[in-house]
């Protein structure tokens, strides 16, 4: 931490919007981290994953689309879909709206291994949770809950 954000915080004190703004992104960005990593499998990759999870929720969708969705250039979503494509986690087709497109939807196999991805990730945070004390996983109960409030504006 740096001398200003410790003399910040020291001032501000922890419920501070800025200090608790800093303190959550930290906690979520880790806690995310760690799910991605400890979690995925050995099935597919994080940013496999994710484009498995947008297929699932929103349909079939572009390269283009999904490559948008990500914030990543259309080759490294390119590579992404082939990996699952070889995997038949999904499959790839022309558009019909734009032949010239590629539409990319997600198969059973890929729902499949994306399930038991998720399952991996609820067991992983479940083990962690049922090391707290009672009085901890109430807070968490209730952070979670606002936390979901919060993103939802």
């Amino acid at each position: 931490m740096s001398p200003t954000q410790t003399t910040h915080q020291a001032t501000a004190g922890p419920t501070a919007p800025d200090t608790l703004a800093i303190d959550l992104r930290t906690a979520v960005m880790r806690t995310s981290r760690r799910l991605r990593v400890e979690a995925t499998g050995d099935a597919i990759t994080p940013g496999q994953y994710t484009v498995l999870a947008l297929l699932n929720g929103s349909g079939p969708s572009t390269l283009r689309d999904l490559a948008r969705s990500e914030h990543v250039q259309a080759p490294s979503m390119t590579r992404i879909v082939n990996a699952l494509a070889d995997q038949a986690f999904v499959t790839r087709s022309a558009d019909p709206d734009d032949g010239r497109q590629v539409r990319v939807d997600i198969t059973d196999a890929g729902r499949k291994v994306l399930a038991e991805a998720r399952s991996q990730r609820t067991a992983w945070l479940a083990q962690r949770v049922a090391g707290l004390g009672e009085e901890d996983r109430l807070i968490l109960s209730r952070a979670a809950r606002i936390m979901q409030e919060m993103s939802g504006k």
